[in-house]
């Protein structure tokens, strides 16, 4: 499995508006891509993810702007 990108995105946290980061890494297998997703709010409880990605979405994901960053959350 191989790294292809990782980046960290500043948000506020809705209950306490205290200044949080959300990660976000993109890796690649023999199968596909991997899109690992970890939040880590003001609360106590750590939020992850792992969506696995076809290649189209993940040139979306690697193509978002700035302000789109963060849409494989919902």
């Amino acid at each position: 499995m191989q790294m292809v990108c990782l980046r960290n995105i500043p948000f506020l946290d809705a209950d306490s508006l205290a200044h949080c980061e959300a990660r976000e890494a993109l890796f690649r297998d023999q199968h596909g891509f991997l899109l690992y997703l970890s939040k880590n709010g003001s609360s106590a409880s750590n939020e992850e993810r792992i969506i696995r990605l076809e290649a189209r979405e993940a040139l979306i994901w690697l193509n978002e702007g700035a302000l789109e960053q963060g849409s494989f959350w919902v």
